[in-house]
């Protein structure tokens, strides 16, 4: 299957209640992940976290469909075209 390259923008606006199983699902898909970038907006009480990813769509959509199903999660993803 061909590999895309994308990003993967994420809110967290239950940091205290998720963190340590957003943190296990990234470790989990860490094989497709090329860069990631965490600020938390403590103004906002929220978390931004944005990754590069290179991998299929399936790779990829499995890793933001466990991410999105978080309570507390959005996250949205841009591809490459094929």
């Amino acid at each position: 299957m061909e590999r895309r390259l994308g990003v993967v923008g994420i809110v967290v606006t239950e940091r205290e209640n998720v963190a340590a199983r957003l943190n296990a699902i990234l470790s989990e898909y860490g094989d497709i992940i090329v860069g990631r970038m965490g600020v938390p907006y403590r103004d906002r009480q929220v978390s931004v976290i944005a990754l590069i990813v290179d991998g299929t769509t399936d790779q990829i959509g499995a890793l933001t469909g466990k991410l999105g199903s978080l309570p507390g999660v959005s996250v949205k993803s841009a591809l490459t075209p094929k």
